[in-house]
C-alpha cells in the first residue's frame, strides 16, 4: 500500500499484531504486515532470547516491542519489602479465590506458599523498564510502545536515540491528546471492544472523536483498535482516517498462538457477548473470556480488586493452577478458564496459520475498498 506509516516503517500492509508468541510476529512481518512482541511478562535475559530468534527469522522485515509502563500503579517506585507486598494484600481476597476454587471441586492448598518478591511488577517501573529498552534497543527494532499510560520520559528519549518511532495506546480522547504532545509518533486508538486492557468507548466512535482532536498537532498517524478481526473493518476504519489496523484478539487461535488449547477451544465456540470488562485480573480493565472465574468475581459478594501489580499476585496463582488442571481434562478448570480477548472472538471460528490470516485481510480489505468505491458510481 501507498501511505506514509507503510512508508516510514518499511512494510507492505499496515496491518498490526500484538501478540505474544514470536512465531505470530516472525509470520505476520514476513507475510508484509508488522508484528509487535508483548513483552510485558519478559525478563531482559527472556526478551534477549526472543529478539535474537526474530532476527534470524525476519530476515532483516521491520518488527516491534510492546511494554507496559502505567503512568499510576502501587509502589510506583518499587521500594517495598516482600512483608510490605504481603501485607498490602488483604486476607479476604486470597479467601475469595479459596472459596470459588472450592466450589469447583480444585484443591487450593498451597496455592499461596510463594511469597511476593521486590522484583514482582518490576517491568512495569523505571529501573527494570530500561533494563527492557536496553535490550530492545540492541535489535534492530522499528516500534516501541508503551500500553498503559503515556510513555515516560526515558523512554521517549532512548526511542530518539535510536531512531525509532514511539508508539501508545489510548482509549479516551483526552489521553490521546496527552500522548501527542509528549511526542508519541503512532496512536493506537482502541476501543472497548478491545481484548485486554480497554476504556468504554467503542471503536467506530473513538477513532473519528480521536482524530479530530488531533487535527491543531498535525498529521498524527491512528491504527485503529478494538473489535477488529476482518479485512473489512479495517477498511472501514481506515474510511474513517486510520492509517491502519492494530489487532490482538485475531491471533489468539492461529495455529502458531501461545493460548492454551482448552481456551483456544473455547474461544472457537465463543460469540461476542461472551467477553466481559474487569478489574479482577490486573487491577485495571481488561477484557476477557467470560467464564465462572469472571463472573465470580463480579458477583455482589467480591471483594474490591486490588490496585496494579496486586491483583495479580491475587488471580495469576489461581488462574496458573485452573490453566493446568484445563489442559489435564478437569472439566470444572475448563468452565473457570478464561483470557484476554476482544468482541471480536464472536467472528474467529476457524484455526488457521497466522500467515494466512494476513493474507485473508489483505483480500477482505480489497474487496472491502472496491464495494465502497462502486457506491460512487462512474
Amino acid at each position: 500500500m501507498n501511505s506514509k506509516i507503510c512508508q516510514d516503517l518499511g512494510i507492505e500492509f499496515p496491518l498490526f499484531a500484538f501478540t505474544h508468541c514470536r512465531d505470530v510476529v516472525a509470520a505476520v512481518t514476513n507475510a508484509g504486515g508488522f508484528g509487535v512482541l508483548g513483552a510485558a511478562g519478559h525478563t531482559a535475559a527472556s526478551l534477549e532470547i526472543e529478539l535474537a530468534w526474530l532476527d534470524e527469522h525476519v530476515d532483516g522485515k521491520p518488527y516491534g516491542v510492546d511494554l507496559i509502563v502505567p503512568t499510576s500503579m502501587d509502589d510506583k517506585a518499587g521500594n517495598a519489602t516482600p512483608e510490605e507486598i504481603e501485607a498490602r494484600i488483604p486476607p479476604e481476597h486470597r479467601a475469595y479465590v479459596d472459596g470459588i476454587l472450592a466450589q469447583n471441586g480444585i484443591d487450593a492448598s498451597g496455592l499461596w506458599d510463594k511469597k511476593p518478591n521486590t522484583g514482582f511488577g518490576d517491568n512495569m517501573r523505571e529501573r527494570g523498564a530500561q533494563a527492557m529498552l536496553d535490550v530492545a534497543f540492541a535489535h534492530p527494532i522499528k516500534l516501541i510502545v508503551n500500553a498503559l499510560g503515556v510513555p515516560p520520559d526515558f523512554m521517549m528519549q532512548r526511542a530518539r536515540e535510536h531512531n525509532v518511532m514511539v508508539g501508545a495506546l489510548t482509549g479516551a480522547k483526552e489521553h490521546a491528546v496527552k500522548h501527542v504532545e509528549a511526542g508519541v509518533d503512532v496512536l493506537i486508538v482502541s476501543g472497548t471492544e478491545a481484548g485486554g486492557h480497554c476504556g468504554e468507548v467503542s471503536t467506530l466512535v473513538l477513532v473519528p472523536e480521536v482524530i479530530e482532536a488531533l487535527e491543531p498537532y498535525g498529521d498524527i498517524p491512528v491504527l485503529a483498535a478494538g473489535g477488529i478481526v476482518t479485512g473489512k473493518q479495517m477498511a472501514a476504519c481506515m474510511a474513517m482516517g486510520a492509517a491502519g489496523a492494530w489487532t490482538g484478539s485475531v491471533w489468539l487461535t492461529t495455529a502458531e498462538a501461545e493460548t492454551a488449547p482448552a481456551v483456544k477451544e473455547k474461544m472457537l465456540a465463543a460469540n461476542s457477548r461472551q467477553t466481559v470488562r474487569s478489574k479482577s485480573r490486573t487491577g485495571k480493565y481488561t477484557r476477557q473470556l467470560r467464564s465462572a472465574w469472571t463472573d465470580a468475581w463480579m458477583a455482589p459478594e467480591a471483594p474490591e480488586p486490588l490496585p496494579m501489580p496486586l491483583q495479580s499476585l491475587v488471580s495469576e496463582p489461581a488462574l496458573t493452577r485452573i490453566g493446568k488442571l484445563a489442559e489435564g481434562g478437569d472439566a470444572a478448570a475448563k468452565n473457570l478458564a478464561t483470557y484476554w480477548v476482544g468482541q471480536g472472538v464472536g467472528l474467529i471460528n476457524n484455526s488457521v496459520s497466522a500467515k494466512t490470516v494476513v493474507y485473508d485481510f489483505m483480500q477482505d480489505y480489497a474487496n472491502a475498498t472496491e464495494r465502497l468505491s462502486n457506491t460512487l458510481g462512474e
